[in-house]
């Protein structure tokens, strides 16, 4: 197995460099500035809302993709926005933090501030789960690879709160380093959408051999959510 990272929790985990001289630069009411920044997204989303539609309609969504990006980046620079098929809407607008809980200020802000989900859009301030992750093929370096084939092997530190996991797919073999990673990122985030894969996914190993013990997408879902309701108990549980 090859370990990758801890999701989510690298500015724990890693060293910060020590400014001589620091600067600071966030505003001194930094719940205050992300509401007013939130608050001005939104009048600009009216605004391009007719163009973005039209976009939209015309199949060419990246039309709009400069447009959008210097909006979210307005809310705070570091932000990543995306227009994805929605769940109950036609369209989500998702507005993500990428798991940095330094910025989940900004896009809490944007999410209260949205406004009601109709047929048409939906807004998420985190990648939301897929309904069901093994009906998803993902496309990599010109190959499809099911996500039905992954098996996920955990190893649950319930005082932690924390699920360890080892990824397996039989498509692995043929793929290098970089593409590896994504087919054993991508299943996570699928399964339990961003913000949960952040906060209760711990160290993340690829197998190249399927671990004893592993288990599907839809019953590692379940085994994760019940981390907070205190069912909980798991194969692999410490």
């Amino acid at each position: 197995m090859k370990f990758l990272r801890r999701r989510g929790r690298a500015e724990e985990t890693s060293p910060k460099p020590v400014d001589t001289e620091p600067v600071n630069t966030e505003p001194a009411d930094v719940e205050a500035d992300a509401a007013a920044r939130a608050r001005a997204f939104w009048q600009r989303w009216d605004d391009m809302l007719p163009e973005i539609s039209a976009a939209l309609g015309d199949n060419v969504p990246h039309r709009v993709d400069h447009q959008l990006a210097a909006a979210a980046a307005a809310v705070h620079p570091n932000l990543a926005i995306s227009i994805e098929r929605g769940e109950t809407a036609v369209y989500a607008l998702v507005l993500t933090s990428q798991a940095d809980p330094e910025l989940r200020v900004y896009t809490d802000a944007w999410k209260a501030a949205a406004p009601a989900a109709d047929s048409l859009f939906e807004y998420h301030d985190a990648i939301p789960p897929v309904p069901d992750p093994t009906q998803v093929t993902v496309n990599l370096r010109g190959e499809k690879y099911a996500l039905s084939d992954v098996r996920v092997a955990p190893q649950v530190d319930e005082a932690e709160g924390l699920v360890d996991v080892a990824v397996y797919h039989p498509g692995f073999a043929g793929l290098e380093d970089e593409a590896k990673a994504a087919l054993t990122f991508l299943p996570l985030d699928a399964t339990l959408g961003e913000r949960l894969a952040a906060d209760r996914i711990g160290r993340v190993e690829t197998a190249e051999a399927e671990p004893q013990g592993a288990i599907g997408l839809l019953e590692f879902r379940e085994l994760v959510r019940g981390l907070g309701s205190g069912e909980g108990a798991a194969p692999g549980g410490a």
